[in-house]
């Protein structure tokens, strides 16, 4: 029994391992399994695995049981995105964030959303990946600029499982979300104005890895979507190509592999001219009305 094993010359660490290796075949477990299999009291095992929890290593199901984190899956299984985003992307993230003074985010896919890693303006470090750092797709700028160039069917998992109104501009319609994908891939930029959160804007560019493929997004918080677009989006371009050069030698990576990546190619829809008008107001090249040079004039926010 779990309750009379003895931990006479066990470290911590050993402990520490002996609850991971339980997880060795991606399964989930309860309290008392882990205990068992790591050969550990009841008590210790909690107070291990409460921490390890907290640090995001493991994750607490909605049941109570308990399965490995997302930083361990990431690590393990080569399946969410190149080895080395983790390395990388801190450098070019604290440099779009001090550009722009603003928040800036790198989101890769986790299942049917997004997990995020985060660098606020000053000298806080850039977060890590946890359970708790995630963000729906279809509500978010990161969501938008990895679905834009993902597999069509992972485009269709979202909408199948329901595009949430999480505010009145959240898009909830199948054919609008699909047309903001297709401006998306357009331009290179995908948006979001108070999709999520009222009150709250944000602009994100797609980072491809080996092949042109889409392995993550950079994502930065702006006060009014019309007016700091222009002002940011040089810098967070910049970013994403210099992300995507770095991880250009890295191996195709992706969580989703039903069907082919769409690469970025400059293609319009059919019908669809260079500096035309695109679905849900959206504008291309040419000018604004007043004659101010725009890469993407958006409409206010429209109730989805």
């Amino acid at each position: 029994m779990a309750g009379n094993s003895t931990e006479t010359g066990r470290s911590v660490t050993s402990k520490v391992i002996a609850i991971l290796m339980t997880f060795t075949d991606g399964s989930m477990h309860s309290l008392t399994e882990i205990a068992r299999l790591a050969g550990l009291p009841i008590s210790t095992a909690h107070r291990l695995a409460t921490e390890l929890t907290a640090r995001g290593v493991l994750d607490r199901t909605e049941d109570g049981n308990y399965r490995i984190g997302l930083p361990l899956r990431m690590i393990g299984t080569r399946a969410s995105h190149p080895p080395n985003i983790q390395e990388r992307a801190p450098r070019v993230m604290e440099d779009l964030s001090t550009a722009t003074r603003t928040v800036a985010r790198l989101g890769i896919f986790d299942d049917l959303e997004v997990a995020y890693i985060e660098k606020a303006p000053g000298h806080r470090p850039v977060t890590m990946f946890s359970a708790a750092a995630t963000v729906p797709a279809h509500a978010t700028a990161l969501g938008k600029a990895l679905l834009a160039f993902t597999s069509p069917r992972v485009v269709d998992l979202v909408i199948a499982q329901g595009l949430r109104a999480f505010t009145p501009y959240t898009l909830t319609t199948p054919d609008r979300f699909r047309r903001a994908l297709a401006v998306t891939r357009l331009t290179r930029i995908a948006v979001s104005r108070w999709e999520l959160d009222l009150g709250v804007s944000t602009v994100a560019a797609p980072v491809f890895g080996a092949g042109g493929h889409v392995v993550a997004a950079l994502e930065l918080r702006v006060r009014d979507l019309r007016c700091d677009l222009q002002v940011v989006q040089p810098a967070l371009m910049v970013a994403a190509r210099s992300l995507s050069r770095e991880l250009a030698t890295s191996p195709r990576i992706g969580r989703f592999t039903g069907g082919a990546d769409r690469r970025p190619d400059n293609s319009m829809p059919a019908g669809q001219q260079a500096g035309g008008d695109l679905p849900d107001g959206h504008h291309l090249g040419g000018h604004h009305p007043g004659g101010q040079q725009a890469g993407v004039d958006l409409p206010l926010p429209r109730r989805g």
